[in-house]
């Protein structure tokens, strides 16, 4: 347990240089730095959008050409009623924004089920004070006792002032 990031992210450094394992990090906010330290990698949720959008615009295109032109044909600005190609200037601004919605709401869905935010999924934060005003790491390691106590050394070292063991 840490009171100030700038420690927690000094001690992940040292820690990850020691190739000692950080499960997770646990923190009221997001801290600048945090994902380089932990040597994250870069979240794949932009190609997720774009399939998502994608998605959007191919069912945005077939809904406007069975609703307008096949099943209920409109005269639009004089416009003929049969030909998608000819009336597509119209539905522009359907297909943009059943594109923008569903790049949107993919995105987020993906992501809860991803951060298993969704209800009904089991989630437990093990250390409650993080939620208000404190950072924690937790590392999970089969390390010897002669391990463990260096992993003490270097958390007492960067300012932790509290350390748990869990077996």
């Amino acid at each position: 347990m840490f009171n100030d990031e700038e420690e927690l992210l000094h001690s992940i450094k040292e820690l990850r240089s020691k190739d000692i394992r950080i499960k997770e990090v646990y923190a009221p906010f997001p801290i600048h730095g945090l994902d380089h330290a932990l040597g994250l990698k870069e979240s794949r949720l932009g190609i997720v959008s774009f399939l998502c959008g994608v998605t959007g615009l191919a069912l945005a295109i077939w809904m406007t050409y069975y609703m307008l032109i096949l099943d209920w044909p409109v005269n639009i600005g004089g416009k003929p009623n049969f030909s998608f190609a000819e009336n597509s200037p119209s539905f522009i601004p359907v297909i943009f924004e059943l594109t923008v919605f569903c790049a949107a709401h993919g995105m987020v869905i993906i992501f809860l089920l991803r951060s298993k935010l969704v209800p009904g999924f089991k989630r437990k934060n093990p250390f409650p004070e993080t939620t208000n005003d404190k950072f924690a790491i937790e590392i999970e390691t089969n390390e010897s006792p002669e391990g463990i106590n260096n992993i003490h050394h270097i958390l007492n070292k960067n300012g932790a002032y509290e350390i748990r063991e869990a077996y």
